[in-house]
């Protein structure tokens, strides 16, 4: 059986508030009652909200609580670095393999140009997702011809990767809390992996 590691991962966007220290103390508590590691890794891919100092407050805040990571920024350890922003060339590396698959997409729509979207279905009464049912619509490597998606790419328009969700699958998951239950894929829409600066989301 392999061992129990949780990760803990606050961005420093700010101080570590009270919902994030329950999260960790949750965490710390489930690590050390199975014999298993806290992990404390750093979740600033989010550049445009990052405080300086807030990753050190981060880390005394839950140092003065007494939950002490077995692995952090700080303590080391060999599953590092610890810092997002550390591990972007693992990120590249993997984005570049996801996009050979049928898993992901690029997609270089303006936020300008998916509020115009979204107005539109609000005009309608209908709730907007970029899902199976728009992706068709809208301006990426699925919709796009593949010339133009290399013209695009070459002139370094800016991009998000996109999850392609899968049409109409049932995933049946466990879990310790809910027990079993299940999740249509269409309900879900195409998650971003990568942020048009390069930085992976959590969902990556």
């Amino acid at each position: 059986m392999s061992k129990v590691r949780v990760r803990f991962a606050p961005s420093p966007t700010g101080p570590l508030h009270l919902g994030g220290v329950r999260t960790a103390l949750y965490d710390y508590l489930f690590a050390k009652h199975n014999g298993g590691d806290f992990v404390l890794r750093i979740e600033d891919t989010d550049s445009q909200r990052f405080v300086p100092g807030a990753e050190e407050y981060i880390m005394e805040a839950l140092e003065w609580c007494g939950l002490i990571p077995d692995e952090s920024p700080v303590h080391g350890g060999k599953y590092g670095p610890y810092r997002q922003s550390d591990r972007r060339d693992i990120y590249d590396r993997y984005t570049a393999e996801i996009l050979k698959t049928d898993y992901a997409y690029i997609a270089f729509d303006t936020p300008e140009e998916l509020e115009t979207v979204r107005h539109e279905f609000e005009a309608r009464g209908e709730v907007f997702s970029y899902n199976y049912q728009t992706r068709s619509r809208l301006r990426n490597s699925e919709a796009l011809p593949e010339e133009e998606v290399k013209k695009l790419l070459a002139e370094k328009v800016p991009y998000v990767v996109r999850f392609k969700m899968p049409f109409d699958w049932t995933l049946v998951l466990q879990d310790i809390i809910r027990g079993t239950f299940s999740v249509n894929t269409n309900t879900l829409d195409d998650k971003v992996l990568v942020k048009n600066d390069g930085m992976p989301t959590y969902h990556f």
